[in-house]
């Protein structure tokens, strides 16, 4: 594997990262100046998921420019994989456990959102 292909790949999941940090700030204010319900609030933040996940996956296709598929699916996947892991840390402090049906819901979300990303790239 050549050195900048990871490199692209981090690169493009900070880039998604900030992306979905000033989308998820843009639905706090809607949440808090439209009171929106509950399952509104859900498909927003799946769509803010896969809006990053899109975003990440074509600036890695960018990026490489060789098999731009797999390596948006890799950043659906490691924005997944992080995104994931955060939150299952940050659950055990709790006593929460993971909804393993949401759960993979989000993964396929970021994987798909990831692939068109790289498709379109």
């Amino acid at each position: 594997m050549n050195a900048s292909k990871p490199k692209a790949l981090l690169r493009s999941l900070f880039l998604a990262y900030m992306l979905s940090g000033i989308l998820l700030l843009a639905l706090s204010f809607a949440l808090y100046r439209l009171k929106l319900n509950e399952p509104q609030i859900n498909s927003a933040v799946y769509g803010v998921y896969v809006i990053a996940c899109l975003f990440g996956g074509f600036l890695a296709g960018k990026a490489i420019r060789t098999q731009r598929f797999f390596w948006g699916l890799l950043t659906g996947l490691a924005y997944f994989a992080v995104l994931f892991s955060v939150s299952w840390v940050l659950g055990q402090k709790d006593g929460v456990t993971p909804d393993l049906s949401q759960a993979l819901t989000v993964m396929g979300c970021c994987a798909v959102g990831g692939m068109a990303g790289g498709i379109f790239s």
